[in-house]
C-alpha cells in the first residue's frame, strides 16, 4: 500500500535508526539515479567522500614524472597520496593490465604522462609504432579512468599537435586548423585524439578529463639517447661523449629553427596546479613566453658552455631540420598565473647537464 513506511513506522524505533534508515535511503536513491543517469557519476562520485586525493601518475619514471615527483618533495600536500606509474609497473597498451593497476590503487585523480616518444628521427623511423602505441594507451587510460569514477584526469599533449602551416603565435583554439608537421605526423595526430576523446568523455559521461600543451620539455631523467632522445638530452649526450673522446661536434640541421623551451620542473609545477584549479574543456597551453624562444644553434652554445666543451663544433645541413618554428602564445595561462616565474634557460641546461654527468651510469640512454 505504502511505497515507504509510514510516518507513525519510525517513532516505534529509536532516533539512531531512524537516521541510519534515511541515510541509507539517500545513498539507495543516488545510486539508482547514477544507474539511469551514468553522465552524472562525476558529480555524484563517491570518492569526493574522502578527504584524500589519491593521484596516479602514468609516466612517472620520465621526464615530467620526476619532475612532478621532485616539486611535490619541496611542497608537499598531506591531502593527497601519489602514486608514480613506470612502464615496469604497467604495460598501458594492455587494457586488462591497465585495469588492474586502478583496481588496485583505485585513483580519485590522475596525470597522465605516459607516451611512446622520441626526437624528430624517431619520428620519422617508426611511425607506425608511434601512432599505434600511443592511440592504444591513451584509449584504455580515459576508459578505466571514466570506468572507475575518477574525479579529474589531465593529460599533457605537445606542441607538436598544431598545424604545420598556421599563423603565429599559435593558440589553443587552433588547435585542429591543419594537419601537423609531415616529419612526425602519426604522433601528432595520435596526441591530438586525446582532446577529441576528453572532450568525447565530458560531453556524453560528464568527466572531468583535462588536457595541456606543454612546448618542448628538457631537464634532468630525459632520454639522452644519442638516435631517439629529444634534441636536448641528445646533444648534451652528444657533447659529453665529444668532450670525453677529444674530437670536433657535429649537429644535425642548420642549427636556426625557433622553440620554445619549458624546464621540467617548471612544467610539473603548472601541471599540478592544472589538477587542481584548473578544469575547462579546452585544453591550456603551458610555456615559455615568445619572448624566451631560442634557436636550435643557441642551444647547441649554452651546452656546450655549460659542459665545457671548447672543440670544433659544425652543422651538417644535409641533415632534416623538422618544423622551423611552431611559437606557442602562452597568454591564456598568463591570465590565470600573471606572475609565473620560469627557470632561465642558461640555468636549467646546466641543471640537466648536471644531472647528466653525475648519473652517467645510471641515465636512459
Amino acid at each position: 500500500m505504502y511505497a515507504f513506511p509510514p510516518l507513525f513506522f519510525f517513532y516505534s524505533f529509536p532516533a539512531s535508526f531512524t537516521y541510519v534508515f534515511i541515510e541509507v535511503l539517500v545513498i539507495y536513491s543516488i545510486l539508482i539515479y547514477q544507474k539511469k543517469n551514468p553522465s552524472t557519476y562525476h558529480f555524484l562520485n563517491f570518492h569526493s567522500m574522502s578527504t584524500k586525493k589519491v593521484v596516479l601518475v602514468t609516466g612517472g619514471s620520465g621526464l615530467v614524472g620526476k619532475g612532478v615527483e621532485a616539486v611535490n618533495a619541496r611542497k608537499p600536500n598531506g591531502e593527497e597520496e601519489w602514486i608514480y606509474l613506470s612502464s615496469k609497473d604497467c604495460d598501458l597498451t594492455d587494457l586488462n593490465a591497465t585495469r588492474a593497476i586502478f583496481e588496485k590503487y583505485k585513483p580519485t585523480h590522475v596525470m597522465h604522462l605516459a607516451a611512446k616518444v622520441g626526437g624528430l628521427f624517431k619520428n620519422m623511423a617508426h611511425p607506425v609504432e608511434m601512432w599505434s602505441d600511443n592511440v592504444t594507451l591513451n584509449d584504455n587510460i580515459l576508459r578505466c579512468a571514466k570506468e572507475y569514477k575518477v574525479e579529474k584526469l589531465v593529460s599533457c599533449l605537445s606542441t607538436c599537435v598544431f598545424p604545420d602551416k598556421t599563423t603565429y603565435p599559435i593558440n589553443e583554439t587552433m588547435l585542429h586548423n591543419g594537419a601537423p608537421h609531415d616529419s612526425n605526423e602519426p604522433y601528432a595526430y595520435a596526441k591530438r585524439m586525446v582532446d577529441v576523446l576528453s572532450r568525447a568523455y565530458r560531453r556524453e559521461y560528464g568527466c572531468n578529463f583535462v588536457c595541456v600543451i606543454p612546448t618542448n620539455i628538457y631537464g634532468p631523467h630525459d632520454n639522452y639517447h644519442l638516435q631517439d632522445g629529444h634534441v636536448v638530452p641528445a646533444l648534451i649526450h652528444k657533447f659529453y661523449l665529444a668532450k670525453q673522446e677529444n674530437k670536433s661536434m657535429t649537429v644535425f640541421g642548420t642549427g636556426k629553427p625557433l622553440r620554445q623551451f619549458i624546464y621540467s620542473e617548471d612544467l610539473a609545477d603548472l601541471m599540478i596546479w592544472v589538477l587542481r584549479e584548473y578544469s575547462e574543456a579546452d585544453p591550456i597551453i603551458l610555456s615559455v613566453g615568445e619572448e624566451d624562444e631560442v634557436s636550435i644553434g643557441d642551444v647547441v652554445r649554452m651546452i656546450a658552455s655549460s659542459i665545457g666543451f671548447t672543440g670544433e663544433i659544425n652543422f651538417d645541413t644535409t641533415k632534416a631540420d623538422g618544423q622551423f618554428k611552431k611559437t606557442a602564445d602562452n597568454s591564456k595561462m598568463r591570465k590565470f598565473l600573471p606572475d609565473y616565474k620560469f627557470t632561465p634557460m642558461s640555468e636549467g641546461i646546466q641543471k640537466s647537464v648536471d644531472w647528466f654527468v653525475q648519473n652517467y651510469t645510471a641515465a636512459r640512454r
